[in-house]
């Protein structure tokens, strides 16, 4: 009986032994290549943003431009010009921070010139929706993928105590 009790007691010791030994053997292997491809995936979703967006409309022409500038980073320039002025001018930063994704936009004369964060709050296979609601106008910023080359980013909130919506449809350009 002790014969036996000691026999199993060796066995369960032996199986510990065995699967740390085999635990250790598997941190051994660099995690860099689990971090790098597992710790920005939110803003790889981002990647089809990637080029130049347009809309001419006979009151200028719209124009957006992405581009990756790192793993956790893409950033963007839109710009609206009328013949050969330029109205409306900012710079885009959607960043990945841990597991937040945030649209940072600065828009030149406005804000004091100061960047404007948004944070994602919801999201569909080709519907991207970055809010904050203490932002005086948009609260909202959603993007819309229409297709491979066809996008509609939206700003929406209340201005001046009324409901507010402005679309932006695109078209790749390159």
């Amino acid at each position: 009986m002790k014969l036996l009790k000691f026999s199993a007691l060796a066995l369960i010791g032996l199986g510990l032994i065995t699967s740390c030994k085999k635990k250790e053997e598997v941190t051994d292997v660099p995690l860099s290549d689990t971090k790098t491809t597992q710790k920005y995936h939110q803003i790889k979703e981002f990647a089809w943003l990637e080029g130049t967006w347009e809309n001419p409309t006979p009151q200028g022409t719209f124009t957006e431009t992405w581009k990756k500038a790192d793993d956790s980073t893409f950033t963007a320039i839109s710009v609206f010009v009328k013949a050969k002025d330029t109205l409306f001018h900012e710079t885009v930063v959607l960043d990945q921070k841990g597991d937040s994704l945030h649209y940072i936009v600065t828009t030149k004369n406005q804000k004091d010139e100061k960047p404007v964060s948004f944070t994602l709050k919801s999201f569909t296979a080709n519907s991207y929706v970055f809010e904050n609601k203490q932002h005086d106008f948009p609260q909202k910023i959603t993007y819309t993928k229409v297709t491979n080359d066809s996008i509609v980013a939206e700003i929406s909130g209340t201005k001046n105590n009324k409901p507010g919506l402005e679309q932006f449809p695109m078209k790749r350009k390159q």
